[in-house]
């Protein structure tokens, strides 16, 4: 994607789809349920991340010989959100 960062680009070979899009959302809102607000917030995208996106994202060669795994990726996208 043209608008992704140059470390995703650089180290992502295989992207989350729509699917995970819906699920992270599923995943927000579901939080936001169990801690009694009835809206999701950032911080609730921001926890739902790691589970949701972990499986999804494969790293490249150049991500592995640098140790970088997609949790690093989703951890970082996470910061900078």
């Amino acid at each position: 994607n043209g608008n992704s960062p140059k470390y995703v680009k650089d180290w992502v070979t295989w992207g989350a789809g729509p699917r995970a899009s819906q699920y992270l959302v599923m995943a927000a809102k579901t939080r936001s349920i169990i801690q009694g607000r009835f809206t999701p917030n950032i911080d609730d995208i921001k926890a739902s991340m790691l589970p949701v996106l972990r499986h999804r994202i494969i790293t490249n060669f150049s991500a592995e010989a640098e140790g970088i795994s997609s949790i690093d990726v989703i951890k970082r996208v996470e910061a900078e959100a």
